[in-house]
């Protein structure tokens, strides 16, 4: 018998397997990403050209402001599951972003910048575990992984259309960075007018007084505890996509354009992938899906390790869209699967705590590597510890109901 929420009960199935929650929250997604995408790919740009930055520092700047804000996602997570609603710790997650984005047209250095992107990355902290545990809420057991693929979807359909819309803007405004910045916030906005249409039953809490803050793992099985170990693995060796940004404006010829053009192709990939990854993971092992995914990244990070020719560069993005796909809703699934309805928040933002507090070392460990010995040791790094969560994976033991899509 599939476990059905008070949420589930309260919303509408808008597509099939796809609540009117799930949709709402996917569109929301979708404004901010063009938002924060607009930017992304411009900012480890807008540091090395503009504000004439080391590498180095762009990696110190991704790892702070990730890791940091990180700190805020268990506890958020956590949050959520005490409150009856989740709703508010969403808005006001998706509030700071926004905030932050048309300041970033103002920084005049560095460190204003690493503040700003650490204000930006606080809010996502905020919001993406009450969130996740929301779709959740909002999602039948048997369809939440086509769930998760869906909002990753449509979230990814935002991180295409924000490189495309920051290239036309570079185009109209004479490669003005700046006034790109401040356009950013105008699609921030429309995704926090939308947070008005989700609706959330108030979820009666358990009798007695609330559990305190626990984040220790301890607190959840060994299957969740192995889950979390080669996820913390692999994240050591997940430094910033500035890197693959940098990296590609390099085997391009230092063209800015095709950078960019680059990155919006990867998440063309991602976006077209992710619910059919979602809906895979349904229907068979997890584990095998979220594997695959780790493989595909090991093998992109290789291709980059080396001067491949342009075109192959190309390659390198399509297939590294696979890869996000397959890895990023899929472990939101997987994840939940693992702990019961009552700690999902928790789970989830333990889950995202711990990959963005070790994106901190992966990042700034990229940047050294980059600076002081070569680009192709940042990658060749990364696809080793990719290859050995996939062998930890392996060994994550069953539930009964995977070992029945087994």
């Amino acid at each position: 018998m599939h476990e059905v929420d008070d949420t589930v009960q309260a919303d509408k199935e808008i597509l099939p397997g796809i609540r009117k929650n799930v949709l709402v929250l996917g569109l929301v997604s979708l404004f901010n990403d063009i938002s924060s995408e607009m930017l992304y790919p411009l900012v480890p740009i807008f540091l090395t050209a503009v504000l004439g930055a080391p590498v180095a520092i762009v990696g110190l700047i991704e790892g702070i402001a990730e890791a940091t804000a990180s700190l805020t996602k268990a506890v958020s997570g956590w949050l959520s599951d005490r409150f009856d609603r989740r709703r508010p710790l969403v808005a006001l997650g998706y509030g700071l972003s926004a905030i932050a984005k048309p300041l970033l047209g103002a920084s005049t250095g560095w460190p204003m910048v690493m503040g700003l992107r650490f204000g930006d990355r606080l809010g996502k902290g905020i919001r993406t575990a009450a969130r996740d545990a929301l779709i959740a809420d909002s999602a039948e057991e048997k369809y939440r992984g086509r769930a998760f693929g869906f909002h990753r979807a449509l979230d990814s359909v935002g991180a295409v259309a924000g490189p495309l819309l920051a290239l036309v803007f570079l185009g109209v405004l004479g490669d003005n960075l700046r006034l790109v910045f401040f356009l950013a916030f105008i699609p921030a906005v429309m995704g926090l007018l939308l947070l008005l249409l989700v609706r959330e039953r108030r979820r009666v809490r358990p009798s007695g007084a609330a559990p305190a803050l626990n984040l220790r793992l301890g607190m959840f099985d060994r299957r969740f505890q192995l889950f979390i170990l080669a996820i913390g693995v692999f994240s050591l060796g997940n430094s910033s996509d500035a890197f693959l940004i940098l990296r590609a404006r390099d085997l391009f010829g230092e063209s800015t354009f095709l950078a960019v053009l680059a990155y919006a192709f990867y998440n063309v990939v991602y976006s077209l992938a992710s619910t059919p990854a979602g809906i895979l993971s349904d229907r068979i092992d997890r584990r095998w899906v979220l594997g695959g995914g780790l493989v595909i990244f090991a093998l992109v990070y290789t291709g980059f390790a080396i001067d491949v020719h342009p075109i192959a560069t190309w390659v390198l993005f399509a297939v590294y869209g696979l890869y996000i796909a397959m890895t990023d809703g899929v472990g939101k699934a997987l994840c939940v699967d693992l702990v019961p309805a009552d700690l999902r928040g928790t789970a989830l933002g333990s889950y995202a705590t711990i990959v963005g507090i070790l994106t901190f070392p992966a990042s700034f460990a990229g940047g050294l590597l980059w600076s002081y010995i070569s680009p192709s040791a940042t990658f060749a790094f990364g696809a080793i510890m990719a290859l050995l969560a996939a062998a930890l994976l392996a060994f994550l033991p069953l539930s009964a109901r995977q070992a029945q899509k087994s």
